[in-house]
């Protein structure tokens, strides 16, 4: 590779070099040195101006190679993973390689061979470039930091090339998505507004279950999860949808599910962190998933929202919050997994073991081995960890990783690359790991497969009843719940 100006600014720092880059690239047109004419075929043009769109800087080092910086998350210089980018005004058959110079991690499935993904205008879906051209390695020229570099040829001029960390899912997509949806007009899904992030974007908060379960007075079994807390970790949300996509469908699975249990999915509780394009912080730069502990109604408004439904659930006698499901993606590890919590209550602790125990029998790429159970302090303020402490021992929290790259079959070494559909399979399998876990194997065989029946008239608005007073004393059936519950420290030993 060619030898860089000494001079040249410096990355992978927290602080200096990155704070120059305060933005994305805009249709930035990189002109050789001394060049002073029109643009040519062949002067590359970067632009990262878009939805979801992440680059920072371009530095030429020769005709050939180009150094690419990842901006920062907004207003929090730590974190630079993602990046999402076009280039145009290419030349056929011109080869170049490209460094992403300033990744923040230094841990990285491109050691295990990941690739970035790429697509252009005439070939619209992604695909991973081949491992074999792309490299992971300190790099001296950039204080030792660790620089991913890949080569590329571009083979047709008229194309505009996309390339990204990971397969993109916007949250316009994701509008256009759940729009979709709402427009079957099917009598067991429910859509609703839950809040508003600080840029006025939506909380989409979704209700799937058989109208029965929601008529005033009947006892609910609630599974509560969330996804893209973490704005970058895009698998988060196809894992969501094969979720979604699964529970709304007439599988005699899913009837069955609908009919003895509520779920409750709010898929996207960073909607501004993922239109800005950033990697893991909010607008303001805060990592909500370590604000669960007290978030605020200004600073983390769709955490706060979140927080406030599921404490109203909590203290419902007549709603019983089985699970919550947090949905992340992993950057080192393969396979899907997941974190659970440590108690002192061993029989709690042995009964935390079975939805994952169960969901590694009917997903290949789900790893039992992987999973661990912790209360590490760092992850103090995390939804796992909170809402373990707050609620009682009828109630189980998960984080649900899953790679950004791959997964490895039991009994083999090959890593198997994830698809979007792949990443969809998996929510798929979650869902149905719920029929197994609550034994209702017996009834599917009971169903036939009728026609979804259409909603006859607008949806009744999911109310949720208000906590219960200091005096309440009413017992449930699932452990007498506390009344105080912002009180409770979620540190404390479980």
């Amino acid at each position: 590779m060619a030898e860089r100006s000494q001079t040249a600014p410096e990355a992978g720092n927290d602080t200096g070099n990155e704070d120059a880059i305060g933005g994305n690239v805009n249709k930035y047109i990189v002109l050789p040195n001394g060049y002073s004419g029109q643009p040519k075929k062949g002067h590359l043009t970067f632009d990262a101006c878009f939805e979801s769109g992440n680059l920072g800087r371009v530095e030429q080092v020769s005709d050939f190679e180009y150094d690419l910086f990842i901006r920062p998350d907004t207003c929090n210089p730590r974190f630079r993973v993602w990046f999402n980018f076009t280039v145009e005004n290419v030349k056929e058959l011109q080869r170049v390689i490209f460094n992403i110079v300033n990744f923040s991690k230094t841990k990285s499935l491109y050691r295990d061979g990941m690739a970035p993904m790429v697509k252009s205008t005439s070939r619209p879906k992604w695909q991973r470039l081949p491992p074999k051209n792309v490299y992971y390695y300190r790099c001296p020229d950039h204080r030792k930091n660790y620089v991913m570099s890949f080569a590329f040829c571009f083979d047709r001029e008229d194309d505009i090339y996309q390339f990204a960390y990971c397969y993109p899912y916007t949250y316009t997509r994701f509008q256009h998505y759940l729009d979709s949806l709402q427009k079957k007009n099917m009598d067991y899904f429910f859509r609703e507004q839950l809040g508003q992030s600080v840029q006025q974007r939506q909380l989409d908060l979704l209700t799937i279950t058989s109208p029965e379960n929601l008529r005033e007075g009947s006892e609910k079994k609630v599974i509560f999860i969330t996804g893209r807390v973490h704005p970058g970790e895009t698998p988060s949300s196809f894992v969501c949808q094969g979720i979604i996509d699964f529970l709304v469908s007439q599988h005699p699975i899913a009837r069955v599910l609908r009919e003895h249990l509520v779920f409750k999915i709010a898929p996207m509780l960073n909607p501004d962190g993922v239109y800005l394009g950033n990697y893991r912080c909010s607008l303001m730069g805060f990592d909500l998933n370590r604000h669960w502990l007290d978030p605020s109604p200004w600073a983390h408004p769709t955490l706060h929202g979140v927080k406030q439904l599921i404490i109203k659930m909590y203290n419902d006698p007549k709603t019983s919050l089985e699970f919550y499901i947090d949905i992340h993606a992993h950057s080192t590890m393969m396979n899907g997994f997941m974190y659970g919590n440590i108690f002192e209550d061993e029989e709690r602790f042995q009964r935390q073991s079975i939805f994952p125990k169960l969901l590694c029998q009917n997903a290949e790429d789900f790893s039992y081995t992987s999973t661990s159970f912790n209360r590490d302090a760092v992850k103090a303020g995390t939804g796992r960890r909170f809402l373990g402490g707050l609620l009682d021992h009828s109630s189980y929290c998960y984080t649900l990783e899953v790679s950004f790259y791959s997964y490895i079959i039991g009994g083999t070494t090959a890593a198997v690359p994830y698809t979007e559909e792949a990443y969809m399979k998996l929510g798929r399998n979650v869902a149905r790991t719920f029929l197994d876990y609550y034994r209702l194997n017996s009834l599917v065989e009971k169903i036939a497969v009728p026609m979804p029946r259409l909603r006859k008239e607008k949806a009744p608005p999911c109310k949720h009843p208000p906590p219960r007073g200091s005096t309440s004393n009413v017992s449930i059936g699932k452990g007498d719940k506390k009344n105080s519950l912002n009180h409770k420290d979620p540190s404390t030993p479980f």
